[in-house]
């Protein structure tokens, strides 16, 4: 798994730890490992998506969600699954169904590092949303964002995704409506 252990900067070495501290994920069991990628594999998401935010320097930003299903009847289940990720994500109540979701890249890339040996079925698309976090630290220019952006539009083939609306052809024509930048500081110029 050496190959998806991208931190190559110190800042993000740090963040990582603060990650493994509290999450304690390295301290699981093989099993518990297989149990919850396996639930992911079956029950449960990883979710990029491109959102539109004019607060962001790029007026959009990438969001990277685990998020684990189960039928409200098994709702105490959902809390049980809260408490071993425990500070991270919430749960939610849809109609018929409980939700537990996780939406901080960190403790979203950890987590997915960790189950990456143990997916079956989400092994290609865990793989690509790894390459996608990494992306995401290294982005410097429009060219860099949108190059994000469309790998967030391969997630795509792994999912039963709806109709997207903002995929990167919409962050081009919406946001950048022009050729593309180099970086901006040449912008600055």
């Amino acid at each position: 798994m050496s190959d998806l252990n991208w931190n190559g900067n110190t800042e993000g070495r740090i963040k990582d730890m603060k990650y493994k501290k509290i999450l304690k994920i390295k301290d699981w069991t093989e099993q518990e490992k297989g149990y919850i990628a396996g639930f992911i594999d079956g029950d449960g998401s990883i979710i990029s998506q491109i959102v539109k935010d004019k607060t962001h320097r790029y007026k959009f930003y990438i969001r990277i969600s685990l998020v684990f299903y189960q039928k409200s009847t098994s709702h105490w289940f959902i809390l049980q699954l809260q408490k071993k990720f425990k500070p991270y994500g919430y749960v939610r109540k849809r109609g018929v169904m409980s939700e537990f979701v996780i939406v901080e890249k960190g403790a979203v890339k950890l987590i997915l590092e960790e189950l990456y040996p143990y997916f079956i079925l989400k092994k290609n698309l865990c793989r690509l949303v790894l390459e996608i976090l990494k992306d995401l630290e290294e982005v410097e220019t429009n060219a860099d964002f949108l190059k994000v952006c469309e790998k967030v539009d391969k997630t795509a083939n792994y999912t039963y995704s709806k109709n997207r609306k903002i995929t990167s052809d919409f962050v081009k024509n919406d946001y950048f409506n022009s050729p593309v930048e180099t970086s901006f500081k040449e912008a600055d110029n």
